[in-house]
């Protein structure tokens, strides 16, 4: 039998933040709890407004929904980056990797990384900046409560070293 050295094996081994934007389980327990830390930071970024509780309960789930959609766009870039890095040559696939599995593990890489939490958190402001203003609220308090709901809520798990779930963690042999 003719040995084809054409044809590559790859590992289906996803970085934990990839598995959030998959429909899973997980989204019974994610969905709930973004919703909740994103009340919690809105309240509290909106100090002695006299309407706050009706504010939140009445825009919350849309503060939650463009979080989700600005997560989406730095993992976008995440993808973006790692996939053809990682094929280029060898020499790049250090950098794939880190932002993958270990942003840690290269420089490069968790440059990217970071870069692309930065991304998520602007995008994040700029959403929430808008949904405040047809809120109604004055321009100096949304501009508080968007910057202290991107700084809070930005996507922090994309530092999280994936490879810690498969090297004999949670997910390992």
């Amino acid at each position: 039998m003719k040995n084809d050295s054409s044809v590559k094996l790859r590992n289906i081994l996803l970085p934990l933040w990839l598995m959030v934007f998959l429909p899973s389980f997980l989204w019974i327990v994610l969905i709930p709890l973004n919703y909740i830390i994103d009340r919690v930071v809105l309240r509290w970024s909106l100090g002695d407004l006299p309407d706050k509780g009706l504010l939140c309960r009445k825009h919350t789930w849309k503060i939650c929904l463009a979080g989700f959609l600005s997560d989406l766009a730095g993992a976008l870039i995440l993808l973006g980056v790692s996939i053809p890095v990682s094929e280029i040559s060898e020499k790049f696939y250090d950098i794939g990797h880190a932002i993958m599995f270990d942003p840690f593990s290269d420089l490069i890489g968790l440059f990217i990384v970071v870069s692309s939490i930065a991304v998520s958190a602007a995008c994040i402001y700029f959403f929430d900046k808008w949904i405040l203003i047809k809120a109604g609220l004055e321009p100096e308090q949304v501009k508080r409560s968007a910057i202290r709901l991107a700084l809070i809520t930005a996507p922090y798990l994309y530092l999280f070293p994936s490879r810690l779930l498969y090297e004999g963690g949670i997910l390992g042999n």
